[in-house]
């Protein structure tokens, strides 16, 4: 499995509807879990992005579809990142020569 990490900021649709987020949260965790893959971490953040995602999938083409039907849904708009672990980190490095 591939992690992510997804930074999410609220659409004035979804600041409009805040109460109903952690609702929304379950349906995109179910989404997820249809999808083969899974919630590691979730966080309510202050700053720049109002929440953090830590998820896993099995590759980049259903991380993709996972946050194209979540900004369909209109209340949040998404950067994600993919994120190599530190085994991985150090191999890359490594390679360099």
């Amino acid at each position: 499995m591939t992690t992510y990490i997804m930074l999410a900021t609220w659409t004035d649709q979804g600041m409009q509807h805040v109460k109903d987020s952690p609702r929304r949260l379950d349906l995109a965790k179910e989404a997820l879990k249809d999808m083969d893959g899974e919630f590691k971490s979730f966080f309510l953040t202050m700053g720049d992005y109002d929440l953090v995602a830590v998820y896993e999938a099995p590759d980049d083409a259903v991380a993709a579809r996972f946050n194209l039907q979540l900004g369909m849904l209109g209340n949040i708009r998404t950067h994600t990142l993919k994120a190599f672990p530190e085994a991985a980190y150090r191999e890359i490095i490594t390679s360099l020569g």
